[in-house]
């Protein structure tokens, strides 16, 4: 998808049926919703986007300085992507991490187009102002010194103790992923996670059904915000995954995409 020439999205797009729609974190890219591509495509439609300057989308409409992606002009992108599909349908919408505040954003500008929502190691919160000045470090960080000193810090943080100990290619392969990003990407987004809303007034006015799912070991997102949020959305559930960190659909694939499917066919038996 193109806009004015000066934007392009990239996008996996793969089955048949009932959309869900994959909203990467940051700093990665569509490759990360990998297993449950292959996983999940033999019973419901998969799109995965690659956010603007992530992976293969590009965005040469401004210069990157200071200027924020906001989860709002994400969520649109998003919803200009479903629309250029011909999807009109209310879809699934599964973000991770920052995805999962375009999540928020997805649904706060769009409810009508939301059929559920899973919430993977995000939290409806805004930053804090701790938060926000680590944001502003990794923006001064990047643009003096690249991304690198970005990558290898969170490495350790982003995964669990024992898969970044035992598991060098799952390591490796984020690391490559990561390494995907713009400094448009990184520097938009780490502006406009900076800046976003606090989505937690909005928790109680969720409609439709969400699945929230936590790493046990998530180093980012403690598993008692995922409860605190399980608690404040009226038609929530919470699955907490062993051995994962803040990435527990590469870490634990199988296991996620069981508690996906259970959610899923649970939620379209109900509509039957």
């Amino acid at each position: 998808m193109e806009k004015s020439g000066h934007f392009k999205l990239a996008y996996t797009d793969r089955g048949q049926g009932v959309p869900i729609l994959f909203i990467h974190g940051y700093p990665l890219s569509k490759n990360l919703w990998e297993e449950q591509i292959k996983g999940l495509s033999t019973q419901f439609r998969c799109i995965a986007p690659d956010l603007r300057g992530y992976g293969g989308s590009w965005d040469l409409t401004v210069a990157y300085e200071g200027y924020p992606y906001s989860m709002e002009m994400l969520a649109e992108d998003c919803a200009h992507l479903l629309t250029d599909l011909g999807i009109e349908e209310p879809v699934v919408i599964s973000g991770l991490s920052m995805g999962g505040y375009v999540s928020f954003a997805f649904y706060r500008l769009f409810p009508q187009r939301v059929r559920a929502l899973i919430l993977t190691a995000t939290r409806p919160g805004a930053d804090s102002p701790q938060a926000q000045a680590g944001r502003d470090d990794a923006i001064v960080s990047a643009t003096l010194y690249g991304f690198e000193p970005i990558i290898e810090s969170m490495l350790p943080k982003i995964l669990s103790p024992k898969t970044y100990l035992s598991n060098p290619e799952l390591v490796e392969r984020v690391r490559r992923i990561m390494g995907e990003a713009t400094a448009k990407g990184i520097i938009g987004s780490l502006e406009g996670m900076k800046e976003r809303l606090d989505s937690t007034p909005m928790l109680q006015k969720i409609t439709c059904p969400a699945l929230i799912i936590s790493g046990a070991d998530d180093q980012i997102i403690p598993t008692a915000e995922s409860h605190a949020m399980k608690n404040s959305i009226p038609n929530a559930e919470l699955v907490v995954i062993e051995d994962a960190g803040h990435l527990p659909n590469m870490e634990q694939p199988e296991i996620y995409n069981q508690a996906v499917l259970r959610f899923l066919n649970a939620l379209y038996s109900e509509d039957q």
